[in-house]
């Protein structure tokens, strides 16, 4: 049922009083609007994640993951509720036909939704024993479909339900086409949030290590994807987002990496130079590119809020 715009907070839509951009290096001071504001689109959510703009419908598409809601807003219809419930989903994209893949922590699978609203199972095991929570998806332009399988969804009863991991953390590439799936990194303690490159040689993976341990390891790495789209190489260290660290994160056009920090969003350049930060006082955990045919509205999952702001750069189009 849709839900009002300003549900729990008596001034959505408006800018966010305490934003500041800073500018580290004079690249990222060319790429806002002195204009455009970070705007509260809407507020009261548990936790969000998995962003995804829909550029046929206008709409964005995010997780209020707890709740176990799929969520959707456009700026003419405001918030509604999409998918309940959802299964506890995380991350999502969509494919090259427009349909949703989306990681489900309650199936413990990647799952797709069709054009219909009718669910698909596209994988739930691995070597005979099950995933342990999809965390984040992206599909490349071959129709590949790669996501990240931590524990983290089966960690506690919050995002899902608490039960034993079957499999080490691994990222996964999975071919819809032949259902064939394929470990193409086992080297993270927690990987998480997943980005390609514009020309979809480098991987982005957010390791978010091991939550059991006092002092995980926290870096955003980068692989290179071999020339035939089957596998990856080593990761290497990129960089390190200080507060907090990379949870999810957007590409722009020019293969900048924007990165949730725990200060807000931070700018990051192909060679993981810090850029800038756009301050929200707030520990953001997912954002993406949007809001119409440029896709130049940043889109930012702020823990409990929504918020978006207009940028001088565009998202990536992928191949």
């Amino acid at each position: 049922m849709p839900l009002p715009l300003n549900r729990d907070v008596p001034d959505a839509g408006l800018a966010v009083a305490d934003f500041r951009f800073e500018t580290v290096e004079p690249e990222f001071g060319k790429l806002t609007l002195s204009n455009a504001p970070v705007e509260v689109l809407a507020t009261g959510f548990r936790w969000i994640e998995g962003l995804v703009w829909m550029g046929d419908w206008a709409t964005l598409l995010f997780q209020d993951l707890p709740r176990g809601r799929t969520m959707s807003w456009s700026e003419r219809g405001g918030l509604a509720v999409w998918r309940e419930p959802s299964g506890n989903a995380n991350g999502q994209a969509r494919d090259r036909q427009g349909r949703v893949v989306a990681c489900v922590n309650l199936e413990r699978a990647l799952v797709r939704i069709e054009h219909d609203g009718s669910v698909t199972m596209l994988a739930t095991h691995f070597e005979g024993r099950r995933l342990n929570s999809p965390n984040d998806v992206v599909v490349r332009s071959d129709e590949t479909i790669w996501f990240t399988d931590p524990p983290y969804g089966i960690a506690n009863d919050y995002e899902g339900v608490r039960q034993p991991a079957e499999l080490p953390s691994a990222v996964y590439r999975l071919d819809p086409a032949s259902g064939d799936i394929a470990a193409v990194s086992r080297d993270f303690a927690g990987p998480n949030g997943l980005a390609f490159s514009p020309d979809e040689r480098l991987l982005y993976v957010a390791e978010t290590g091991d939550q059991t341990h006092p002092d995980p390891v926290q870096v955003l790495r980068v692989c290179d994807v071999s020339d035939d789209g089957l596998s990856l190489g080593p990761p290497r260290d990129l960089a390190k987002v200080r507060p907090g660290y990379t949870d999810g994160m957007a590409v722009d056009e020019a293969g900048r990496i924007w990165s949730s920090a725990g200060d807000g969003v931070h700018c990051l350049s192909r060679d993981g130079r810090l850029l800038g930060r756009i301050h929200l006082g707030v520990t953001v955990s997912n954002l993406t590119f949007g809001g119409g045919p440029h896709l130049n509205r940043l889109f930012i999952g702020a823990s409990h809020t929504l918020m978006s702001v207009f940028l001088n750069t565009r998202g990536a189009r992928w191949p």
